[in-house]
């Protein structure tokens, strides 16, 4: 059987494991209360260019 040939340190194991869940977690999506796409979390729509209630991104009219 494969033995660490060193000790793997708490900060280096946890590393490792922390890309695991985040290659294999689903990203969560909230919808956008002024056009309803659904978007990132804590983040401006793509789509209108809102976040919190205000225009942050300005957008063509017609996109």
């Amino acid at each position: 059987m494969a033995h660490p040939k060193a000790k793997v340190s708490k900060s280096r194991r946890d590393k490792r494991r922390a890309q695991f869940n985040a290659r294999t977690k689903a990203a969560t999506t909230v919808n956008c209360p002024n056009c309803g796409e659904p978007t990132l979390p804590h983040r401006a729509c793509r789509h209108c260019g809102h976040y919190r209630g205000r225009a942050v991104v300005a957008k063509a009219a017609n996109s």
